[in-house]
């Protein structure tokens, strides 16, 4: 269940004045609600009514409400209890058929307001976390590995060599991938992933990317790690960390650098012991995952200044990997043109592009320094803006070089990676309102036209904005 910004709450309760009172405070904080006062009413309601929050009362005159909580939790609605003294017996059978709190009458209004945003903050956590999951479960699938350059069958033979270490009783060994920004350190993990040992389909294994710099600083414990139900204020139910949620498949840390550096002791623990604590536990859990870790910066040098732990550097340093940039694959900026190029056509529904003499030339002399998601960026920026199927040099907006004086360097501008998406993003919004004005805003006819799915073009329409 996804909480909207406008949740719709149904309180199943017969005592019609505090019910009321119970809407008015709701609709107060900007809940859209709905009262019933039986539980053959609350079956009827659902049917035009989908409530995201339950408040149910136990004793309602035509039975009991643990009869309906299992169909409200079927439909993944988050149920409250509500329950009068003595009936406390029914609140823990209530937790355990799947409410996530109970309230003992009387009520306080304020304590249901904080117990169902907890339940909202829970929800959208658990959302958050599952989404990631899956989310990096099918990132696996399709992954390509492009590059024919020197540089980049040297990176295959050292993943290649690297998954041949693992033995069916060992644990895998930490590898450690460098590289500039944009080189492709996350496909190289990916690649890592599916290198797994014989007679096992790494696609059935998780595969969970964990961004360090992304991460708000106040929940990269708890995402890592997990917690206890009672851990800290809002721990309203007991979570697995993205650690546990690795399994026996693979834990990407990405950005490695990054982490804050009291967390970085809690990881050399897990790296050295194999084993997880979540927060306000006193258990230990084994991790069995594979451990990789990205970063563009140098940590020794970070290790020496006191900004990153030594003793994690070289306990992540078992295995590295260095990703080559762009720059040093010589033939492969083009391939990878093609490749962005007919993919970006693809998703849009574009004819296959073709490259004029002029786009080749730039696309083999221009240095790249945003490495491979430059070149992606450009190049499907390109794509959405040629005409006749046909991308210029002039369509691709490199910035060149200017001639300059023989004592003074050479300067090449950079186009910064934000940058380039929001020019990418711009384009997108375009072609997502032309489809629509030229289908009457239909937007089934204008997905169709487009050559994606309903789902995935409203998708675009809330990320841009697009009201319909």
């Amino acid at each position: 269940m996804l909480i909207k910004q406008q949740s719709k709450v149904l309180i199943v309760e017969d005592e019609a004045l505090f019910a009321r009172a119970v809407v008015r405070r709701l609709q107060k904080s900007g809940y859209e609600c709905a009262h019933v006062e039986s539980l053959q009413d609350a079956r009827n309601i659902v049917k035009q009514f989908t409530p995201d929050i339950v408040l149910l009362d136990m004793r309602l005159p035509d039975g009991n409400g643990l009869d309906l909580l299992p169909e409200f939790v079927a439909k993944n609605a988050v149920v409250i209890i509500m329950t009068a003294h003595g009936e406390i017996s029914d609140a823990v059978t209530a937790m355990k058929l799947g409410a996530v709190d109970y309230l003992k009458k009387p009520i306080d209004l304020e304590e249901m307001l904080l117990s169902i945003q907890k339940a909202e903050a829970a929800t959208v956590q658990s959302i958050s976390l599952d989404y990631s999951r899956q989310r990096n479960a099918h990132a696996i699938e399709g992954v390509e590995f492009l590059g024919e350059s020197p540089a980049m069958q040297s990176i295959k033979t050292q993943i290649q060599r690297i998954a041949q270490l693992v033995s069916n009783d060992s644990i895998p060994p930490t590898v450690l991938i460098g590289g500039e920004t944009g080189t492709g350190k996350d496909v190289a993990a990916r690649m890592l992933h599916l290198s797994c040992k014989k007679g096992v389909n790494a696609q059935d294994k998780p595969f969970v990317h964990v961004d360090c710099a992304s991460l708000p600083a106040e929940l990269i414990e708890s995402e890592l790690f997990g917690h206890e139900k009672g851990a800290f204020t809002g721990a309203v139910g007991a979570r697995p960390g993205l650690i546990e949620a690795a399994e026996d498949g693979t834990l990407f840390l990405d950005e490695i650098g990054e982490l804050p550096l009291g967390l970085q002791a809690k990881l050399l623990n897990v790296l050295e012991r194999r084993v997880v604590r979540r927060i306000g536990s006193t258990k230990e859990r084994t991790v069995p995952a594979r451990f990789v870790a990205a970063t563009n910066r140098d940590l020794h040098q970070m290790s020496l200044a006191g900004k990153f732990r030594q003793d994690l550097y070289y306990r992540l340093n078992v295995m590295s990997i260095a990703m080559p940039p762009l720059r040093e694959r010589e033939g492969d900026s083009l391939l990878l043109a093609w490749h962005f190029a007919g993919h970006t056509a693809k998703r849009y529904g574009l004819p296959q592009p073709d490259f004029t003499p002029d786009a080749i030339h730039s696309i083999k002399t221009y240095s790249w320094p945003g490495n491979v998601r430059e070149l992606k960026h450009q190049v499907s920026r390109a794509v959405l803006l040629c005409h006749n199927q046909q991308v210029s040099a002039l369509d691709l907006a490199l910035p060149v070089h200017v001639a300059m004086p023989s004592s003074a360097p050479m300067v090449e501008p950079v186009v910064t990676e934000d940058a380039h998406q929001s020019m990418l993003d711009a384009t997108e919004k375009a072609i997502l309102l032309q489809a629509l004005e030229e289908n009457r805003y239909n937007v089934s006819e204008a997905a169709r036209k487009l050559g994606i799915t309903r789902m995935t073009m409203r998708y675009r329409m809330d990320k841009h904005q697009i009201k319909h």
